[in-house]
């Protein structure tokens, strides 16, 4: 039975390292330099270090990963590093390398199982800091099932340049602009030192919901990457996964459905990425506990947004740290929390909250006298989106939370950035990017320079863009995404011509073409799935066998 079912057996059980028949693993484990007497007795310990050097969100991690193997060996137990790929998606704005994004966060989870299933570790800490690299390493965390815990890379500080805070969308802007000396100038001061964007984007945005999903340690997630504090919890790190492997406790036993809401709820208070969504939902698929974009929807019509983080207000992640963090946004909502479900300090939510103040009141407003009258995120649907599509809310101008325009469709980011770029997008026109969803794109484009060419020529608060894409999660205006079903699986999306009449409503929740069902009909019988734009690699695969973004997009068939 060891053999077969490893993650399920006790942990005291050491007969898959003892014995004749363990004498090729311990062979092995010596040649790398263990001692005969940890490789028998002690718990093994992977370590998942989501390290890549050419990028300040990763580039500090091998020092964590130190006073995390530190930790482990003051208490007994036996660390095991390997690494995972990771990637920047700053350096592929611009490319096709956005395709690549999504399906990163499926490889990244794939690498951490592959290992540890072959490894038979007994507890797992993963390292990891940006966007899509962070929401594998919770994928897989889900997936593998092992005692674990997930310890973030932490947020950069702000970027200061002539008494000015400055972040990184500023310079994306400036980019496309072509204002050459604003970029030099940019360039030099905007990512001031290791960590994450200090944004509210994808990266802060899962560091942040690891906390209520019960993968990160309370409290440590929006630590500044600089601060020598972050060096001492990852010793306490450390330690407490040997803990925790000998008690068992497993994310199975940590995520209920009610951990899933708790997070859902935390991301409408400070107004996270889009990108959450998808994440979230594939969390939820993996652990088959039913969350859908329903649940965001009726969540959203409660919490409104407490943080002004950018690109919602003016504050940085720095700022929510110092008012208290993630426990002091949980003490906000504490009268809507699952209050009697688990932390990972061993406490319940309601216990744990017993001890935890906000800092400062001006940085996370309370539930009736919120940030922002508006939800982090409304779901809407109609009859472009019946599955859903998502908008952040607070990014929209208050002028085009309802709107009405004839559409302008493009099957290519490329194109659509060209026609902005060169003036054929009018105020008043609504763009239609599609096939870029999931299998469309294949891999769900972030359409980032399509949006950002809206606010370059000053149309974020007179166009909207409506993709079966996703954005980035430091963009605003009003653009709505992830529209299910995508235009390649024949959504009406798919129908949508030139000069049809779109109407939205943010506040609502509604986006409906305005044609009658007869003529949508007509359309549904002439069209014709259009060939994979790409047919081998990563990218081919994932198309081939990922769900839709109203699942989660994951690489995933979630057999029973």
């Amino acid at each position: 039975m060891i053999y077969k079912d490893y993650e399920n057996r006790d942990i005291n059980d050491r007969s898959y390292w003892n014995g004749p028949g363990a004498a090729n693993r311990r062979v092995i484990y010596k040649a790398a330099g263990y001692e005969d007497k940890d490789i028998r007795t002690k718990p093994h310990i992977g370590i998942a270090n989501t390290f890549f050097e050419a990028s300040p969100g990763t580039g500090h991690l091998r020092r964590l990963a130190d006073s995390v193997k530190q930790g482990i060996w003051m208490n007994n137990g036996v660390p095991m590093e390997f690494g995972v790929p990771a990637t920047c998606g700053n350096v592929a704005i611009g490319s096709d390398g956005l395709r690549y994004e999504l399906v990163a966060r499926d490889i990244v989870a794939m690498s951490v199982e592959m290992v540890c299933k072959v490894q038979k570790f007994d507890a797992l800490v993963i390292l990891a800091t940006c966007d899509n690299i962070i929401a594998g390493a919770y994928l897989a965390a889900i997936r593998m099932n092992l005692p674990v815990i997930v310890v973030t890379g932490g947020s950069m500080y702000q970027g200061e340049c002539h008494g000015k805070k400055i972040v990184q969308a500023e310079m994306d802007i400036a980019t496309i602009r072509r204002d050459e000396e604003v970029v030099n100038m940019f360039e030099e001061h905007v990512c001031p030192s290791f960590g994450a964007c200090p944004s509210m984007g994808t990266a802060n945005t899962m560091q942040i919901l690891g906390e209520a999903l019960n993968l990160v340690l309370p409290g440590t997630a929006t630590i500044p990457a600089g601060d020598s504090i972050k060096l001492r919890k990852c010793v306490e790190a450390g330690r407490a996964i040997v803990d925790i492997a000998i008690k068992g406790r497993k994310p199975a036993q940590l995520i209920s459905k009610e951990v899933i809401l708790n997070a859902i709820m935390l991301d409408m208070a400070i107004a996270g990425s889009t990108n959450a969504v998808l994440h979230i939902l594939a969390y939820s698929n993996e652990l088959g506990l039913g969350v859908t974009v329903d649940d965001f929807d009726r969540i959203a019509n409660e919490i409104k947004c407490l943080v002004g983080v950018i690109p919602s207000g003016n504050l940085s992640v720095i700022n929510l740290h110092n008012a208290g963090g993630v426990p002091a946004v949980m003490k906000r909502l504490e009268s809507k929390l699952y209050l009697d479900v688990p932390t990972m300090s061993g406490y319940t939510w309601r216990e744990y909250l017993k001890h935890v103040s906000v800092v400062n009141e001006d940085v996370i407003k309370t539930l009736d006298k919120p940030f922002e009258n508006m939800p982090g995120l409304r779901v809407l649907k109609g009859n472009i989106a019946p599955d859903g599509a998502v908008c952040r809310a607070t990014g929209v101008p208050q002028e085009m939370l309802k709107f009405m325009g004839k559409a302008k469709v493009f099957n290519l980011e490329e194109d659509a950035y060209d026609a902005i770029m060169t003036d054929r997008i009018k105020p008043g026109d609504v763009v239609v990017l599609r096939y870029e969803g999931c299998k469309g794109s294949p891999g769900m484009n972030e359409v980032m320079m399509a949006t950002d060419g809206l606010v370059a020529k000053k149309l974020a608060n007179k166009v909207a863009l409506i993709t079966d894409g996703r954005f980035s999660g430091f963009n605003h205006g009003t653009i709505i995404g992830h529209v299910a079903p995508e235009a390649y699986e024949g959504g009406v999306i798919a129908l949508i011509q030139d000069g049809d009449l779109i109407e939205g409503d943010i506040q609502g929740g509604t986006i409906n073409l305005l044609i009658s069902e007869e003529k949508l009909e007509e359309r549904r019988k002439s069209w014709v799935r259009p060939e994979p734009k790409v047919k081998k690699g990563v990218l081919a695969l994932y198309g081939a066998t990922c769900r839709p973004s109203n699942e989660g997009g994951a690489m995933q068939n979630w057999l029973k």
